[in-house]
């Protein structure tokens, strides 16, 4: 499946949920907003959420500083 994740298109193989694609791209689910083609994702339902062929995903990570 083709996906556009930050505006870089990237191949996986699926099926997916958000919650599986974040650890394929060894990401920590609790450091990150989602957005789903336009729509944020709640963290709670990221296992829930599928992911599709030609979806959009931003992904946003949380850094700490000062």
């Amino acid at each position: 499946m083709k996906l556009t994740i930050n505006g870089e298109r990237h191949t996986f193989e699926g099926p997916l949920s958000v919650a599986s694609l974040l650890v394929k791209l060894g990401l920590d689910p609790q450091k990150l907003a989602v957005e789903h083609n336009l729509e944020i994702v709640p963290r709670s339902t990221y296992d829930d959420v599928p992911v599709n062929d030609g979806d959009t995903l931003e992904l946003v990570q949380f850094v700490g500083g000062g």
